[in-house]
């Protein structure tokens, strides 16, 4: 049987999801009215509240920060090995693990 402490914990994390779902949308459209106003910082900010949005949902839903890290280069690492069009390109998803390798040290 829950108590009604363990009840509002599990109703405000919930209610949590779900504004976080809200932001998650909102900075997609941030990002969108950027590019049709060709406006930079608009872009950039709606794309960092993608990002910052995504870690915070992650751990809300019980995925650590560390484990998201680790997918994230996991999939990084597989678009290089499968050449795929866009590292072939320009090697977008190389330049982005170096990035990512050097900020860890």
């Amino acid at each position: 049987m829950s108590t009604p402490k363990s009840d509002i914990g599990i109703a405000r994390n919930i209610k949590t999801i779900e504004w976080l779902k809200a932001e998650l949308v909102s900075g997609v459209a941030t990002f969108f009215r950027g590019l049709v106003r060709n406006t930079e910082d608009m872009m950039i900010d709606g794309l960092a509240n993608i990002v910052i949005t995504c870690f915070i949902l992650g751990n809300r839903l019980g995925f650590s920060f560390s484990r998201l890290d680790v997918k994230i280069e996991n999939k990084i690492k597989a678009n290089i090995e499968q050449e795929h069009e866009i590292e072939q390109w320009y090697g977008d998803f190389s330049a982005l693990l170096r990035y990512l390798q050097d900020n860890k040290r």
